[in-house]
């Protein structure tokens, strides 16, 4: 797990070791073990290592082939390089370091750009091609690992964070409008290309894209995913069987792959307790779990160690658990917003990034229960939908928006007023070919889109910034394509989550399959009040916000006012949303150099 970024100039010139050190040095939290840069004529490549698989220096980056002609840097875990290794090794390749990295360069070598289909992980990398002058990039199936990329007067520059990208200079800083539609409508996901800035864009999951010396980009999707019903019915039992043992697969692929210790991030709620229970199963001894707690407020629980405790006491792991005050929360908000790539309005951003920076002092590695709840129905959200009328649009809109399109005219100022293409873009998506039902659209849409931009995109950002890399089981690829065949009733049942709370029955505490479901606390951003109101006030009506001028003062005012009566869908705070997007610009785009 790494931070990776580089550049292919356009205009002749070679790449400059000021650009490459300036992007390193904001990717330096996620790798500080180790650093390197490489350079070949317009090509510069920079890396920083969080080592974990071959903590040799024979794993250093970025890597170099001088035989094949190949240099790489690359950011991720392949969990099947053992296997491809010995397969390529049978057709005469020789390696010179026992990682995952070097099987990249040499499976790029022997299959081409199709290599992206034979790896099993999570990944995104560049590979530098001499020989063709090209630079062929990719990220994983699922979009576990990021790559941002910019298009700037002298060529082509990517990395794993947007701040790399703006402390090089040269990036468009202004707005994206289809970016801030998302970002206020769509619960800040901004799907792939786009990002909140214009100048700023992401390679979209399972996409890979060659970019040449002479400027032509060319992308290309090299996985998709199927959401039928398989030629031959299976009974319930059977789901379950199939189920439990590619989780069961996942799991220990993500235990065994690594150098160093593995630890889980336990909340209490299903999913993460699944884990350690089948972790158990496998004969794990001496597990390491991690739990966080906040202060309640408003009548809502700040923790779930109720819960979190049972597991643990059921198996018997090596526990800690950290009880956060709100005293300590509002400090390190700005410091959680500086280390994401992207504005991230989820409450538990911030209990990430609190729980990462103790986490990291005991493991490098940690498997987290993300992807659960999109992938086996455990949203409230979901029967919901499924239970209404109307287009698929109107039936996903009316469940998930944040604010429908006339609101979002009442939140913007005149020259971020236009069309709506959140609307368009849930219209396109949900009516794509591959799916059998409405929910089974809704689901897809939501592992492939949704989720990346989510859950995903904020563990990624708030546990690298303390170096710790975070491994999630459920979004295993062959996992995710089984479980997308299964009909959408087995995940909707026993009020979602079916099928794991069948494979949990007998294997974790029922106190925690029984529970109602719930989502990591942190009620100070969902009931915004006292010191974290004045917080948020300060924010947006700062002389940074006003001059900015993106939202229209009359609304902010109204939240300002009474802001516990204003929640989206899933139960946000709107006055945060709003709050968020300005800090993160203030503190990541207002300070970047032109």
């Amino acid at each position: 797990m790494c931070g990776i970024c580089g550049e292919l100039r356009f205009d002749g010139q070679p790449s400059e070791a000021v650009t490459i050190a300036t992007m390193n040095g904001k990717l330096a939290r996620r790798g500080p073990d180790d650093e390197g840069m490489h350079f070949s004529g317009p090509l510069g490549l920079g890396h920083r290592r969080l080592s974990v698989i071959d903590l040799s220096a024979r794993s250093h980056q970025p890597m170099v082939d001088e035989e094949l002609g190949l240099s790489l840097v690359f950011n991720g875990a392949i969990y099947n390089y053992k296997a491809l290794r010995a397969e390529l090794q049978a057709v005469g390749y020789r390696f010179f370091s026992d990682g995952d990295t070097e099987v990249i360069l040499k499976a790029y070598h022997h299959w081409g750009e199709r290599c992206v289909e034979e790896l099993h992980g999570m990944f995104a990398f560049a590979i530098w091609d001499q020989a063709r002058r090209c630079l062929f990039t990719a990220r994983d199936r699922l979009g576990i690992k990021p790559f941002y990329y910019s298009q700037v007067e002298s060529g082509f520059r990517f990395a794993s964070n947007t701040q790399a990208l703006l402390a090089a200079g040269g990036v468009d800083k202004t707005i994206d409008p289809v970016g801030l539609h998302h970002q206020l409508t769509l619960h800040a996901v901004i799907p792939a290309p786009h990002t909140i800035l214009k100048g700023v864009r992401k390679l979209a999951p399972g996409h890979t894209l060659t970019i040449t010396s002479d400027g032509q980009i060319q992308p290309r999707q090299y996985w998709c995913l199927n959401a039928t019903r398989p030629a031959e019915p299976k009974s319930e039992q059977a789901w379950v069987q199939l189920i439990h043992d590619a989780l069961r697969k996942a799991v220990e692929r993500r235990l065994t792959v690594a150098d160093v210790p593995v630890g889980v991030l336990l909340s209490g709620g299903l999913d993460s307790s699944l884990l350690v229970g089948l972790l158990a199963e496998a004969g794990v001894e001496d597990l390491r779990t991690f739990s966080i707690g906040f202060e309640d407020v408003a009548d809502e629980a700040g923790s779930e160690f109720v819960y979190s405790d049972a597991v643990v006491e059921h198996f018997g792991t090596c526990h800690t658990k950290y009880h956060i005050p709100n005293s300590e929360v509002l400090p390190n908000l700005p410091n959680a917003i500086d280390n994401m790539a992207e504005p991230m309005v989820g409450q538990d951003a911030v209990a990430f990034y609190l729980l990462a920076e103790r986490v990291s002092q005991d493991v490098k590695v940690v498997q987290s229960g993300q992807g659960a709840d999109e992938l086996f129905g455990g949203y409230f959200w979901y029967p919901q939908m499924d239970a209404d009328q109307g287009s698929n649009l109107e039936r996903f809109a009316r469940h998930y928006f944040d604010r429908p399109h006339s609101e979002f005219l009442e939140t913007v100022t005149e020259p971020y007023r236009g069309s709506d293409p959140t609307s368009r873009l849930v219209r396109e998506r949900l009516a794509e070919a591959g799916a059998d039902t409405f929910i089974d659209r809704v689901l897809r849409f939501d592992v492939t889109t949704l989720i990346v931009d989510d859950p995903v995109k904020r563990v990624d950002n708030m546990t690298m910034a303390w170096g710790l890399e975070a491994r999630v089981p459920f979004l295993d690829h062959e996992l995710v394509e089984l479980a997308m065949r299964m009909p959408p009733e087995l995940k909707l049942m026993s009020g979602g989550k079916h099928v794991l709370k069948r494979i949990a029955r007998g294997l974790i505490p029922d106190s925690v399959i029984d529970r109602p479901k719930g989502y990591f606390p942190m009620p100070a951003l969902k009931y915004v009040r006292g010191d974290f109101l004045e917080f948020m006030r300060d924010i947006l009506d700062s002389g940074a916000c006003r001059r900015r001028g993106v939202f229209e003062r009359y609304y902010v005012e109204k939240l300002l006012a009474a802001p516990d009566q204003y929640f989206t869908k899933l139960q946000g705070s709107k006055l945060w949303h709003l709050a968020l997007l300005e800090l993160w610009l203030q503190r990541n785009v207002d300070t970047a150099p032109e």
